[in-house]
């Protein structure tokens, strides 16, 4: 009925993929640490926003979300 295949996993198989996955936090780590700019950047920004327009109560940056997606981030990687 079915034209797939399961395809006993090898060692080699297995350890290319958990090579891939332990090669990851490499590319996580790099986007975090690029983030601390962007960071700064966007605080700045929002600061110079608020110094022009006193009275203002617009959202410059969405801290609240980023807060929630930074939060997210702990919880997937807290131990267990």
């Amino acid at each position: 009925m079915y034209k797939y295949k399961l395809k006993e996993a090898t060692p080699s198989s297995v350890k290319g993929y958990q090579q891939k996955r332990i090669d990851a936090f490499d590319e996580i780590e790099a986007r975090l640490n690029n983030l601390y700019p962007a960071i700064s950047n966007a605080k700045n920004e929002t600061a110079e926003y608020y110094q022009e327009n006193p009275g203002s109560y617009a959202v410059v940056k969405p801290t609240d979300l980023i807060l929630d997606y930074i939060k997210d981030i702990e919880d997937l990687i807290k131990p267990q």
